[in-house]
């Protein structure tokens, strides 16, 4: 397994930070830290998927991301020391990560100076990302976003060809696309017409992967 974080450093340091962490396994839907807990620790996805959470300015909770094999989260922890938490991460299936307490990644840092770079990408790659939603946000059509969120999930759940299953529901899509319950609803109803979906309680079946991916872009 290679994290998107610690591309660049050595194999034997990869290993060396890997034997000091701690090996963490999570149920669907236990929580693995809450928004405002200390920032204390780095995760290394090695299985299963989180849903990143924050509550809107009404009150409301909201998915703003979902991360998977190969991707990190929390990683305030090697950005500021003493950082509270931005966000809830909750786990969406059986899950495994390697905690990294904020200590031993500081040690990388400082045996290589390269890895602050990385750090550093990293965070251009979030940021990034942020700007890409807020322009979508302003002058992206609904119908587009939701579709667009659903072809990153499908790309992110499936295993190769065929259907994929994607197990969340209408609320949490409702937060990565920007939008309400009742936009996705209509939106997801618009493409089961057209037989790109499916809808069951709880998930939604994306029945042609390709054609939905060529549909957003």
């Amino acid at each position: 397994m290679r994290w998107k974080l610690l591309e660049g450093v050595p194999d034997e340091e990869v290993r060396r930070l890997l034997s000091v962490a701690r090996r963490r396994t999570f149920r669907k839907g236990e929580v693995v830290f809450h928004r405002g807990d200390p920032a204390d620790s780095l995760h290394l996805i090695s299985k299963g998927r989180f849903k990143v959470q924050v509550t809107t300015p009404l009150g409301e909770p909201a998915t703003i991301a979902v991360r998977g094999p190969g991707d990190a989260f929390g990683e305030m922890a090697v950005v500021s020391s003493g950082a509270e938490r931005s966000a809830t991460v909750e786990a969406l299936e059986e899950a495994e990560t390697f905690c990294v307490l904020d200590a031993e990644f500081r040690r990388l840092q400082k045996e290589h100076e390269g890895v602050d770079q990385l750090v550093i990408e990293f965070l251009d790659n979030e940021v990034r990302m942020l700007n890409e939603r807020l322009l979508e946000a302003l002058y992206v059509p609904v119908e587009k976003r939701v579709l667009r969120r659903l072809s990153e999930l499908a790309e992110l759940y499936g295993s190769g060809d065929g259907e994929v299953v994607i197990p969340l529901t209408q609320e949490e899509l409702a937060g990565l696309a920007g939008t309400t319950r009742a936009t996705v609803n209509q939106v997801l109803r618009a493409q089961q017409d057209k037989g790109l979906v499916e809808l069951t309680r709880g998930r939604t079946i994306v029945v042609d992967p390709a054609a939905l991916a060529a549909r957003v872009h």
